[in-house]
């Protein structure tokens, strides 16, 4: 089973543990502090030998990479009587996710500098006369744009007793919310000898091909809300719709195969001359 994050809870983990159910899901970010990742070096993690879809025809040197390192999770229960669950935990390290996050960070740093900028420019004027207004105006800027951990300022005030703003960014909170882009983890119940943590990855990854899926179940087979008066209806449309899905994929399959290298049109849509993705 490969899911999403909110399949990690202790009740449905311990529920799967039971069931024997083996599965792949990546643990929520309130549940790893970031001073874990901080304490992480790539370089150290194990290369995963696999390319996404999208980067395949890209030159080695600009595609995604990454890397995995292994530990354990432990989730507690609500009850002091919950026994604590402790599961694999695999570390992943990706470049197109840290450069996002990289963008993402600047972009958002950019625009308070901006706001900030003409906060302190008006500082002392009609709209801001007192060090009140500018400190209601500089919570209205860092929870716009999430700088407060950042964020470092003094509030001045002249003879005349006219407030002024002066600010700057911490270079060091900068560094240490650098440290840890990149990182998410995975948790499993996959025994080590039956998936290393880079197939672990690999295995999730394979999630893209099922969620396609839902994308056939809400566009080409338009499914609607239907309702009925016992489950057993419920259970009889599900597996139709599930027998359509699979008549659905068994076709496209036979059309890419038919197709060979050539780009598919029609069923999803690809950009010119971008090979579509695979079923």
């Amino acid at each position: 089973m490969v899911a999403d994050s909110k399949l990690v809870s202790y009740s449905n983990i311990t529920a799967l543990l039971q069931a024997g159910v083996e599965f792949i899901a990546p643990v929520p970010a309130a549940q790893i502090k970031d001073e874990v990742y901080a304490a992480l070096d790539p370089q150290r993690a194990q290369a995963v030998g696999w390319v996404p879809e999208r980067d395949e025809r890209k030159p080695e040197a600009e595609r995604e990479t990454y890397r995995v390192l292994e530990d354990t999770h432990t989730l507690a229960g609500r009850r002091k009587s919950d026994p604590p669950l402790t599961v694999r935990r695999i570390l992943v390290h990706s470049t197109a996710v840290a450069a996002g996050q990289q963008a993402a960070r600047a972009k958002r740093l950019a625009k308070a500098a901006d706001d900030l900028d003409k906060l302190a420019g008006a500082a002392g004027g009609r709209h801001y006369k007192t060090r009140e207004k500018i400190v209601a105006g500089i919570g209205v800027v860092t929870a716009k744009r999430r700088v407060t951990s950042c964020l470092r300022l003094h509030i001045t005030a002249d003879e005349h007793g006219t407030p002024g703003l002066i600010w700057h960014f911490d270079q060091d909170v900068l560094k240490a919310e650098a440290a840890v882009d990149g990182w998410y983890a995975l948790i499993t119940s996959v025994p080590a000898e039956k998936a290393d943590p880079a197939q672990v990855l690999i295995h999730y990854k394979g999630q893209g091909a099922v969620e396609r899926r839902y994308h056939d179940f809400k566009g080409p087979h338009a499914v609607a809300p239907v309702f009925v008066q016992h489950n057993r209806r419920v259970a009889a449309l599900i597996q139709v719709i599930c027998l359509a899905l699979l008549v659905f994929c068994l076709i496209e399959r036979q059309v890419r195969r038919a197709l060979g290298p050539k780009a598919m049109t029609g069923l999803y849509p690809t950009t010119a001359g971008s090979a579509p993705p695979a079923g």
